[in-house]
């Protein structure tokens, strides 16, 4: 086996999936709800991130594959109705996550028009977000993975610009706890901002290529993790300190923008939109590329249809597949309705990968009580943002209900029919 990856490429793959356009998508959303606790929030669904990644770490380990969670699911749970619904909620996640980087590439982007900007030219925005690197997919996937680590670079440093230069103007008044929202509001919106960290779950899917696998996995995991959890507290604490509420909560969908405005003026806001665009735009990009090759993992187990008339899935029919429901869920579906949707079907997500070490433990080795602490966190977490989401915005509730309807009844036919004629159990 060649393995080509070292830890500090597997830290950045796990950073890179974290810090892409989530934050510039659901740093508004968070102050929203959880006004100067906004800190916290990113500290509590950082903490539920933490003990999913020790699940992962674990199973990473264990099954070296490309197919990542979908690996894991399927040998905790076999080819059943279960594990290849959750499989099947898997690929619809990755669509709701370039739909909700689209639609912060579209608020950046309208930042550099008059505040008469029709709505129209924000859709276009939003579908230029996805057909262009949709296109690049097309026409060369390798150029997303050669482009992918100078944009971490860039990304990385632009936060630490925003930290560096934003510290001198934080009213550490605006801190203080009498500001907090109540408890169950600084978990919701930590809960609604999980979409933020659930990139660190793609170093799993590179684990086969990883140098020394039993040690630098979970450093990996980790590592990365603690880092993200870090950065973003820091953004947090210069975001809600640093600028008033009120102008954070009339510039929600460009919050972290607005942030720089302090000490570099318009200047500062500029480059962040900038950066923005490029690392929504990124991010897009890699979620494509990697949807379409987690599409054609699932066709090949029988869990999506073999699009071609020779009965071989291709990445790229699949990545049309993507474009295409991507740019319906993008325009039609708000900001936060998206931000919900994804942050409960990964919650949902972690919870099975996080039952299946439980289940796998005597093959995976690590400790029962973790796994099933993190399930349970992870369970207790969801709940609380369905809850919350359904007082505020039911049809978000709604349509997280649909995808698991769909995904449901999608397994029962079209699974369970192909598995029927086709004996497969294969190990991706």
């Amino acid at each position: 086996m060649n393995r080509t990856v070292s830890l500090l490429g597997a830290l950045s793959i796990g950073i890179g999936g974290m810090v892409g356009g989530g934050i510039f998508a659901v740093l508004g959303e968070a102050v929203s709800m959880a006004h100067s606790a906004t800190p916290l929030a990113f500290l509590v669904a950082g903490i539920v991130a933490v003990l999913s990644a020790y699940s992962y770490s674990k199973l990473s380990v264990y099954f070296q594959s490309s197919g990542g969670t979908i690996v894991f699911i399927d040998n905790a749970f076999r080819h059943s109705l279960f594990s290849g619904s959750i499989n099947f909620l898997l690929w619809l996640s990755y669509l709701v996550t370039i739909s909700l980087y689209a639609v912060a590439f579209g608020s950046y982007a309208l930042t550099f028009f008059d505040n008469g900007s029709s709505l129209l030219l924000k859709h276009f925005f939003i579908s230029l977000a996805i057909v262009m690197p949709g296109t690049i997919n097309l026409i060369n996937a390798s150029l997303v993975s050669k482009s992918e680590t100078l944009v971490v670079i860039i990304k990385l440093l632009l936060m630490l610009l925003i930290i560096v230069v934003g510290f001198p103007y934080v009213d550490y008044q605006r801190l203080v706890p009498s500001s907090y929202g109540s408890s169950f509001s600084i978990v919701a919106a930590g809960m609604i901002i999980f979409v933020a960290y659930e990139g660190f779950e793609l170093i799993a899917n590179a684990s086969a290529e990883i140098k020394e696998p039993q040690k630098n996995l979970p450093r990996a995991f980790f590592g990365s993790v603690v880092f993200v959890i870090i950065l973003y507290i820091l953004i947090a604490i210069i975001t809600v300190g640093a600028v008033d509420e009120h102008t954070l909560l009339v510039a929600k969908d460009y919050a972290l923008a607005v942030a720089t405005k302090p000490a570099l003026g318009q200047f500062g806001f500029t480059l962040v939109a900038i950066a923005a665009l490029l690392a929504t735009f990124s991010a897009i990009n890699a979620t494509i590329f990697g949807n379409a090759r987690l599409s054609y993992a699932l066709s090949f187990d029988g869990e999506l249809p073999k699009v071609d008339k020779d009965g071989v899935s291709n990445p790229k029919h699949n990545a049309m597949l993507t474009i295409g429901l991507s740019l319906l869920m993008a325009n039609f579906i708000n900001l936060n309705a998206i931000a919900i949707i994804g942050s409960a079907s990964f919650l949902l997500i972690f919870s099975v990968v996080n039952l299946s070490a439980y289940k796998l433990q005597d093959k995976i080795g690590g400790l029962k009580l973790i796994y099933l602490s993190a399930f349970i966190v992870s369970v207790f977490a969801l709940i609380i943002l369905l809850m919350h989401t359904y007082s505020k915005d039911s049809f978000a509730v709604f349509i997280f209900l649909l995808f698991i309807l769909l995904s449901i009844s999608f397994e029962s036919i079209y699974g369970r029919i192909y598995r029927k004629k086709h004996c497969c159990d294969h190990k991706i």
